[in-house]
C-alpha cells in the first residue's frame, strides 16, 4: 500500500470517528427537552434519535457540497486547470491537511463533552480544517468568503433567531392554553414532543452527517478519486451509508453529559416549552440544510431552549450555565484551529505515512484519556434527570461529585 493510500484510509477512519463523536455530542439537541420533561424515556429517546439520524443522512447532499468548496481552497476552480490541486499542493499534503483538521475537531468535541458543554461539532470541524489549512498553505488556502457567508454569519444569527422564535412560540402556547388544567396540558404537550423531537433528529441527520460526507469527498477529490463537480449530484453510496451508520451509532450512545446540561441546566423545562423549543429548532435546521448552510444544530437548540425559558411567564434561566456555553462557542473555532495547526506541523515534520500514523496514535491516546476521565464521574441514562446541583452549577449530579471529587465539570 502506498503512503498516500495509507493516509487516505486513516483519514476515512478518522472522519467516521468524528461523525461518531458528532452523534453523541449532539443527541441532546434533539432529545434533551423530551427526556427532561418525561415525554420519552432516556434509552427510547436516543434509539429514536439514532434511527432518524440514519434516515436523515440519506435525504440531501447540499451541506456536503458546501464542505468541499466553501472551507478550504485546495483546488483550482477556474480556467484550464479547473479541478487540479492549487500550486504547491500535492495529494498527500492535501490529505494531511484534512486529516489534521479532523483531529482538531474530534479532540475539541471530546474535551467539551467531558465538561458537559454543548459546543458546536460543526465549528470544531471547521476550526480544525481552517487551522491546518493556514499552517500548510497560509491565508490563501482558506475560503474566507465561503466561511463568512455559510458559517460565521449563520453562527451569529441562528441562536438569536432560535431564541426569539422559541420565546414567541412559548408565550403563545401559554397564552392560548391558560385555561387548561396543568396536568392535562403537560400530558398533551408531552405527546406532541415525541413528534417535534423526532423532527429535530431527522433534521440533524440531514445536516450533520453530511459534514463528514463532505470531508471524505474532499479527500477523494484531492487524490483524484472523485470529481468535484459530481458532488452536488450525489455521493458514492459507501460514503453516505458509512457516515449515516457512524452518526447513528454515536447518537445511540447518548452523550448523556451534554443531554443533562441542555435538559436540566439551562431551564427547568416543562412540556409546552419543550415542544416550542423543538419545533423552532427543527424549522430553522431544515431551512438551513436546504440552503446548504453548515449551521450548528447546537447553537440552534440552545437558543431555542433559552427562548423557551424567556417566553414562559415566571420561568427562570440559569444565565451562568448559558455564559459558559457561549465562552465555548466563541473559543471553538480558534482552539480547534490551534489543534489542527499543531497536528499538521507534527505530521508534516515527520513526513509521509509515519507522520500520519503518529498523529493518529496521538488522537487515540488523548481520546482514551478523556473517556477514562469521564468514567470517574459518570453521567448516563440512570442519572441524566437528577436534580440540578445549584451549588456547583455543573452537570455532575451532587451525589457523584460528593463521592468522587475531581476537577471534571467544576467551575
Amino acid at each position: 500500500m502506498s503512503a498516500e493510500m495509507l493516509i487516505l484510509v486513516l483519514l476515512v477512519v478518522t472522519a467516521l470517528g468524528f461523525d461518531f463523536t458528532n452523534g453523541f455530542h449532539d443527541t441532546g439537541n434533539a432529545m434533551a427537552t423530551s427526556i427532561a420533561t418525561g415525554a420519552l424515556k432516556p434509552k427510547v429517546a436516543v434509539t429514536i434519535a439514532a434511527i432518524l439520524n440514519l434516515v436523515g443522512a440519506f435525504l440531501s447532499v447540499q451541506v456536503a457540497a458546501t464542505i468541499t468548496k466553501d472551507v478550504l481552497k485546495i483546488q483550482q476552480t477556474k480556467g484550464p486547470g479547473a479541478g487540479d490541486l492549487v500550486s504547491g499542493l500535492d495529494g498527500q499534503k492535501a490529505l494531511v491537511i484534512i486529516f489534521a483538521g479532523l483531529i482538531g475537531g474530534i479532540l475539541w468535541n471530546l474535551f467539551t463533552w467531558l465538561f458537559g458543554l454543548p459546543s458546536s461539532s460543526s465549528h470544531a470541524l471547521f476550526g480544525g480544517l481552517i487551522g491546518s489549512g493556514l499552517a500548510a498553505i497560509g491565508t490563501s488556502g482558506v475560503n474566507w468568503e465561503g466561511i463568512t457567508q455559510k458559517i460565521i454569519i449563520p453562527a451569529l444569527l441562528a441562536p438569536v433567531i432560535a431564541l426569539l422564535v422559541a420565546a414567541l412560540g412559548t408565550w403563545l402556547i401559554y397564552a392560548i392554553t391558560s385555561k387548561i388544567v396543568d396536568s392535562k396540558k403537560e400530558g398533551g404537550f408531552r405527546t406532541g414532543q415525541i413528534a417535534t423531537a423526532s423532527l429535530v433528529s431527522l433534521a440533524h441527520g440531514t445536516g450533520d452527517a453530511q459534514k463528514t460526507m463532505g470531508v471524505i469527498a474532499l479527500a477523494l477529490i484531492a487524490t483524484g478519486h472523485l470529481s468535484a463537480g459530481s458532488v452536488s449530484e450525489g455521493l458514492p453510496i459507501w460514503i453516505v451509508f458509512s457516515c449515516a451508520i457512524a452518526i447513528a451509532a454515536g447518537t445511540y450512545l447518548g452523550g448523556w453529559r451534554i443531554i443533562r446540561t441542555l435538559g436540566k441546566g439551562l431551564v427547568e423545562i416543562k412540556a409546552p416549552q419543550g415542544l416550542a423549543a423543538e419545533a423552532s429548532s427543527a424549522a430553522i435546521i431544515l431551512t438551513s440544510s436546504a440552503a446548504g448552510m453548515a449551521l450548528s444544530t447546537t447553537h440552534v437548540a440552545t437558543g431555542s431552549i433559552l427562548g423557551s425559558g424567556v417566553g414562559k411567564p415566571g420561568a427562570s434561566v440559569r444565565w451562568g450555565v448559558a455564559g459558559r456555553m457561549i465562552v465555548a462557542w466563541v473559543t471553538t473555532l480558534p482552539l480547534a484551529g490551534l489543534v489542527g495547526a499543531a497536528t499538521f506541523f507534527i505530521a508534516n515534520s515527520i513526513g509521509g505515512a509515519a507522520g500520519a500514523i503518529v498523529i493518529f496514535v496521538i488522537l487515540v491516546a488523548l481520546s482514551g484519556y478523556m473517556y477514562w476521565r469521564a468514567q470517574q464521574q459518570k453521567v448516563d441514562h440512570n442519572n441524566v434527570n437528577a436534580d440540578w446541583d445549584e451549588k456547583s452549577n455543573t452537570m455532575i449530579p451532587a451525589e457523584i461529585a460528593a463521592e468522587s471529587p475531581s476537577t471534571v465539570g467544576t467551575r
